[in-house]
């Protein structure tokens, strides 16, 4: 007979993540990191039913976040790190939005994959996209650019490290956020110079965060729409998690204004989860491509798809490293 614990595992897994999401959510994780709490006195904080969270604190013992102490729960180190907003390293941006979007636009997979398009009208019942979400209120948008700095804190020192990047002299990080990218490869490559280029909305955080770094005389904060805009000069640019966004046309485009710009022997870096070459893996590129299609209009694919998209915009090198952190590298050279 058949182990049926896959199974089992996976009629729990939306529970173990929804329970996480409703502890950050209720600041849990945030509160105890001041001191332990017995139940009581944080169902009182709260405004919970003690019993009821009571269970919420009992299943994040279980999942490996919190611990029980003499004088009550207390946060583990993972939980102190990665889910408590004052963290610089926080992922709570991306868990508040991965509960408050992500977890709505995952109830209409079905009709996703039927009709081939994003969810967002049929959850939200009206014309949005995700970027009209993640922008809609300055809270909204500082939280997100929180949690995807700490997405990149996760990714960005591997995706430099994977590939030779000595050639280059000046790096522009398209559609930048935080800059994460930009500052990880300022410290890998002390004579690198850089340029953080986004929407107006976001360049006040990434001048906070290269500033927090001590690097304002390597990097430069520019205002633009990179679809729309004139790009600045470099050679090398990157897309951190850009091209998984987009319809092919829109990519197709977007390399071409690059590869324009770009001068002889320049380059381009992608940053992207890399799907195995018939697909088969790795889970978490699989699942992130369903994410793609619930959200955006675009997906995940293989380092040959990529290598397809480079070639075909003109770049005469790629390569591809795979990192073993949430995002891979891969480079394309003029």
């Amino acid at each position: 007979m058949a182990d049926a614990q896959p199974v089992l595992d996976l009629i729990d897994a939306f529970r173990r993540s929804k329970a996480m999401f409703a502890a950050v959510s209720l600041g849990i994780f945030d509160r105890l990191e001041g001191a332990p709490a017995g139940g009581a006195d944080l169902a009182a904080e709260k405004g919970c039913d003690r019993d009821a969270l009571e269970r919420l604190l009992d299943t994040c013992v279980a999942l490996g976040l919190l611990e029980h102490a003499s004088d009550g729960y207390r946060n583990l180190p993972v939980a102190s790190h990665y889910l408590r907003l004052a963290s610089p390293r926080t992922l709570t941006g991306y868990i508040l939005y991965s509960d408050r979007v992500l977890y709505p636009l995952w109830e209409h997979l079905e009709d996703a994959v039927r009709e081939g398009t994003h969810r967002w009208e049929q959850t939200f019942w009206r014309k949005m996209g995700v970027f009209d979400e993640l922008f809609s209120s300055e809270e909204n948008k500082l939280t997100f650019l929180a949690g995807m700095h700490g997405m990149g804190l996760l990714s960005s020192p591997a995706v430099i490290a994977a590939l030779d990047l000595s050639r280059f002299r000046h790096l522009c990080d398209l559609g930048g956020a935080t800059g994460h990218l930009a500052i990880e490869a300022c410290r890998q490559y002390p004579a690198l110079r850089a340029t953080v280029f986004d929407l107006p909305g976001v360049t006040a955080q990434a001048r906070r965060f290269i500033e927090q770094a001590g690097l304002e005389s390597h990097i430069e904060v520019r205002d633009g729409d990179f679809f729309a805009d004139p790009l600045p000069e470099a050679d090398l640019y990157a897309l951190w998690r850009i091209i998984h966004d987009w319809s092919e046309s829109k990519i197709t485009a977007l390399l071409a204004k690059i590869y324009d710009r770009l001068p002889a022997e320049g380059g381009l870096l992608l940053a992207e989860r890399i799907l195995y070459p018939l697909k088969d893996g790795p889970l978490g590129a699989q699942l992130q491509s369903l994410n793609m299609l619930v959200v955006t209009e675009g997906k995940e694919r293989t380092a040959a798809q990529y290598e397809t998209l480079l070639r075909r915009a003109g770049f005469r090198e790629f390569h591809a490293r795979v990192t073993g952190r949430p995002l891979d590298a891969m480079l394309g050279v003029k």
